[in-house]
């Protein structure tokens, strides 16, 4: 019986290494080389577009197709410094990971040229290389962002996910299928480290999450005091706050060519968690007539940055509603906020909106979204990005990432060079990740589409991205027990302070 099971065994891996040696002789023999190649001056059409971009040595391979009609593709890459590799497709350029990692290793700080050529009517073209440069610096473990369909009222499947950005791999960190019809969203990390997480359920079970290491825990952070359940988040360095807005917010749908739909505030107010003792701390400043939100703590943790607009009849004003980059300085060890607001950038002088103001790490910069009015810039066509420089005042499109469409939410990784934004560049409707460089003088490289095994995926995907977020390392949620927690009637409660 053993002696039967070794013949079967060994006839398994002769058959297999039969089929290896066959596909890989059928390949090679329907495969033409490239020979008397016509020589263009002129770059080839690939999608994704990643001609000139700024990647990390880490990032997975940037695979690709080109636009047009052909029989076959080759690629050739070189390294500035060191080391080479070809290969041969029929639909896209499916870039073996291994020689794609040592590649990239061995010109850090260098680039990489690409040239294509395309097999048509039996007749090889070579395109003009393009290049694509290697960061010396490195960038974080991954993503977390939610996945969501087009929709207003009514929610389908939906779910919070993370990406490894050293490959392909994407794991679901709690998905609405284990509550039918509920939203999930907000999802925060304290400056991308995953043992501090907070995650907003939306409906008849609705409460927020808030991962504290291994600690898991659901509260109701509504209150008597307070216009509504905490909403936009972000977390003080020292992991032991949660800023968050509290709004009363409506959606208002237009009747007009190229809009669809606005988000507004009608209420909207400032608001501090403190994780130890279960209070929302906040003060008059913070909460007045006037639209407070989108709150943010500096990297030292002594101020808040949030964007702030006159109070406006809603929705008649609508359009006029604008919003500027405000601080009030924050005492952590006291817990108690400055006397003063303090008005950064006067955007409603400009007849401009500020949204999302997110401060680097480093402490360098706060980039925010522009937009005409209102400040849910992803359903706004001009809203583009702005980087402040803190040492200096001064403030500036960032004509390197932004594109016709719209340009929104973004955050920044751990060592403040890189940031990822959400961008609908692509086709106009669907929000996609993009990921772009920055150096220690602010030089900003051009931005790449987060790579995909196949790159037509994002043409087939009916799902946006939504809210991405730098994450240092994998997210560790129990699902399970998480299910329970929003099945559960059980809430914690949070007390006001003011």
């Amino acid at each position: 019986m053993y002696f039967c099971t070794m013949i079967s065994k060994l006839q398994k891996t002769i058959a297999l290494a039969l089929f290896i040696c066959v596909t890989a002789w059928l390949h090679t023999s329907c495969r033409k080389l490239v020979t008397n190649p016509e020589i263009l001056s002129l770059a080839p059409v690939i999608f994704p577009d990643y001609a000139g971009v700024t990647i990390p040595a880490t990032i997975s391979p940037l695979n690709f197709t080109v636009t047009g009609k052909y029989e076959q593709l080759y690629l050739s890459i070189e390294g500035g410094k060191t080391g080479s590799m070809e290969l041969y497709a029929s639909d896209f350029f499916d870039i073996p990971d291994k020689q794609w990692k040592k590649l990239l290793s061995e010109n850090i700080g260098d680039e990489i040229r690409l040239t294509v050529s395309t097999l048509t009517d039996g007749k090889w073209t070579q395109y003009e290389p393009f290049k694509i440069y290697v960061s010396p610096y490195p960038i974080d473990y991954g993503l977390a962002y939610r996945l969501i369909a087009p929709g207003y009222v009514v929610y389908s499947k939906m779910g919070i996910y993370q990406r490894n950005l050293s490959n392909f791999k994407q794991e679901p960190i709690l998905e609405n299928t284990i509550v039918s019809g509920s939203c999930m969203n907000c999802h925060s990390f304290n400056q991308t480290k995953t043992d501090k997480m907070s995650l907003h359920i939306r409906g008849s079970n609705g409460g927020t999450i808030i991962k504290d290491k291994d600690q898991l825990r659901i509260v109701d952070t509504k209150t008597d005091q307070t216009i509504s359940a905490c909403v936009y988040p972000y977390w003080h360095p020292s992991g032991k706050f949660i800023a968050y807005s509290v709004n009363k917010t409506k959606q208002v749908f237009h009747s007009i060519k190229d809009k669809r739909i606005e988000v507004v505030d009608l209420e909207s107010d400032i608001v501090v968690l403190d994780l130890e003792t279960n209070e929302l701390l906040s003060c008059d400043l913070l909460m007045t007539p006037n639209f407070e939100t989108f709150p943010s703590f500096s990297p030292d943790g002594k101020t808040l940055y949030f964007t702030c607009a006159s109070k406006q009849d809603i929705p008649k004003d609508y359009q006029i509603t604008r919003y500027n980059l405000c601080s009030i300085s924050f005492d952590p060890e006291t817990k108690t906020f400055g006397s003063k607001i303090d008005t950064l950038i006067n955007a409603e002088r400009e007849g401009k909106s500020i949204s999302v103001p997110r401060p680097s790490f480093d402490g360098k910069y706060i980039m925010y979204t522009q937009l005409d009015y209102g400040n849910f810039g992803i359903w706004h066509k001009e809203a583009n990005l702005f980087l402040l420089d803190l040492a200096t005042g001064k403030t500036r499109e960032l004509t390197e990432v932004n594109s016709p469409d719209v340009d929104s939410y973004h955050n920044w990784s751990s060592n403040s060079h890189w940031f990822v934004f959400s961008s609908r560049r692509l086709d106009g409707l669907y929000t996609r990740p993009f990921i772009a460089s920055i150096d220690e003088n602010g030089k900003i490289g051009k931005p790449f589409l987060v790579p995909q095994k196949n790159p037509n995926y994002y043409r087939e995907l009916l799902y946006s991205y939504n809210v991405p977020e730098f994450i240092n390392a994998p997210v560790d949620l129990n699902a399970r027990q998480a299910e329970k927690m929003i099945l559960s009637s059980k809430r914690e409660k949070v007390s006001f302070k003011k």
